[in-house]
């Protein structure tokens, strides 16, 4: 792995979260592939689904990643696991996850085809 790679990913992964933060369903939307999947604790969700998810404004006030690792799965397919802890816009709820994404080169472009969250004790 190389240090560049991590960080390139890690950037693309902080542009969805910030999305969440600002409310930006656009921009949430433009960095998920058309097929994305998405598996949570409350279920699985499509593109759509993750950006719909906006439709009241921000979801996250704040957040933080941390303890990155980045495998690669092929030339143009990583997969980027880290943790995550944010605060809820709703409630200001703490939450912690572990969370794995896996980025793809669809033409130009690096799209999230698929994201799961494991609850961090």
């Amino acid at each position: 792995m190389d240090i560049n790679e991590l960080n390139f990913f890690l950037e693309l992964e902080t542009k969805v979260w910030e999305a969440l933060v600002t409310g930006d369903m656009q921009a949430d939307a433009s960095l998920l592939a058309d097929d994305f999947l998405g598996v949570y604790s409350s279920g699985m969700a499509g593109k759509e689904e993750h950006a719909a998810q906006l439709e009241g404004g921000p979801t996250v006030a704040d957040y933080s990643l941390s303890d990155a690792r980045i495998v690669i799965l092929a030339e143009d397919i990583f997969l980027l696991s880290y943790l995550a802890r944010w605060r809820c816009t709703a409630n200001g709820k703490q939450e912690a996850m572990y969370i794995t994404s896996i980025w793809k080169k669809i033409g130009e472009a690096w799209l999230n085809i698929f994201s799961q969250d494991t609850k961090a004790a």
